[in-house]
Order: structure tokens, then sequence, then C-alpha cells
């Protein structure tokens, strides 16, 4: 199982992710939002900007405070690092 820092100490399973992506979109709005009505979000921001919005397989909604772009670069390098 790889793991991946998502910020502030909290960390997930890079097996499990589906998706990254901004939170800026409408449709990214309202899938948060339906995910936060039906608790099925997680809010891993510790009370900072949501910056990056992880879709998971198991159907969670995971919110991070760091760039989409560097939750990706992190697990690359975690795959570079397993293969070295």
């Amino acid at each position: 199982m790889q793991l991946v820092n998502i910020g502030f100490g909290n960390i997930v399973s890079a097996d499990r992710i589906i998706a990254i992506v901004s939170p800026e979109s409408a449709p990214i709005k309202r899938m948060v939002q339906e995910a936060k009505d039906n608790k099925t979000a997680v809010d891993a921001t510790c009370g900072r900007r949501t910056r990056a919005v992880l879709i998971m397989d198991s159907g969670n909604i995971i919110l991070s405070a760091v760039q989409p772009e560097t939750v990706a670069g992190r697990i690359d390098k975690n795959i570079a690092d397993e293969l070295e």
C-alpha cells in the first residue's frame, strides 16, 4: 500500500485515489456539498482554504489545503522512490 501526504500530517492511500481536482468548478462544488450533506466528505484542510479535492474509490471525498499539482507530484515521487 502506497501512502501520500495531503498536507498537515494527513495521509491517504494513493492506491485508492481516483482523481485529484480543483474545487473551483461548479460541478465539483456541487459534488463536495452533496458529500458534506451525505457525511462522506473528510475535511483535511485544518481550517485552511480547500485547494484540492480527492475523489476516492470508496465514494468518499477528501478536501485538502495542498494544490492538486503538489499532491500528484508527491504520488509520482513515491512511485519513483519505490522503483529504485
